[in-house]
């Protein structure tokens, strides 16, 4: 039997995309996963899990979406769509490509059953077995894997982003070197911001006041 685990990597962030990742392989040898260390990506340093990211590239079946910044923003102000709902959609796209015997998927929602509905409907098989479930990467060695993968797929994009832009920290809202870049260069680089967020949002009603004070 062959097992898809879906985890993402970067659904907080103001910079940078949001990576989802799927990975496969034969039921019999998850414990072959487990006695190479793999496990959440959260619990992995950073050394170990850029080594095991390049072994499961070849001992797994792997498929990678990166979601840019336009498209998240894009979902967060859509009346039709959330960042779960997108996240359901890009998470089907992974299993109809990879057409697994059964998924196990971290979810997002704090809906499970909604969120579980929602993506039944982009399925092309629509009675594939479906374990959902919060902590997911956590509980389930494949699920750990595929946070692996997307954790560093999204920090190789990072680095090289980093070497275009300058160095913006971990592009989170909370971190000190993010927020000093991102009230430095908010209009310099509109491309790799997600405007929808309150971060790149303050900056610009900042802005926006300080025109109106000037009169």
């Amino acid at each position: 039997m062959m097992i898809l685990g879906i985890d993402e990597a970067g659904r907080g962030p103001v910079i940078g995309p949001l990576v989802i990742a799927g990975t496969m392989t034969d039921e019999n040898d998850l414990e072959k996963l487990k006695e190479l260390g793999v496990r959440d990506s959260k619990l992995v340093l950073p050394k170990k899990r850029a080594e095991l990211f390049k072994k499961l590239k070849k001992i797994t079946v792997s498929h990678t979406i990166v979601i840019n910044p336009k498209e998240i923003d894009e979902a967060v102000e859509s009346a039709n769509l959330n960042l779960n709902w997108l996240e359901a959609i890009k998470a089907a796209e992974i299993i109809n490509i990879m057409n697994p015997d059964k998924v196990i998927l971290d979810c997002p929602s704090p809906n499970l059953k909604a969120y579980e509905r929602y993506l039944r409907k982009h399925l092309q098989n629509k009675e594939i077995p479906i374990i959902c479930e919060h902590k997911a990467d956590l509980n389930y060695v494949i699920v750990g894997a595929a946070s692996i993968l997307a954790k560093e797929t999204r920090e190789i994009i990072l680095e090289k982003m980093k070497k275009e832009y300058g160095d913006f920290g971990p592009g989170y809202s909370s971190n000190a070197i993010t927020q000093k870049y991102t009230e430095e260069n908010f209009e310099k680089y509109p491309e790799i911001f997600r405007k929808s967020w309150a971060t790149w949002k303050n900056q610009e009603n900042n802005k926006k006041q300080k025109k109106l004070n000037e009169f």
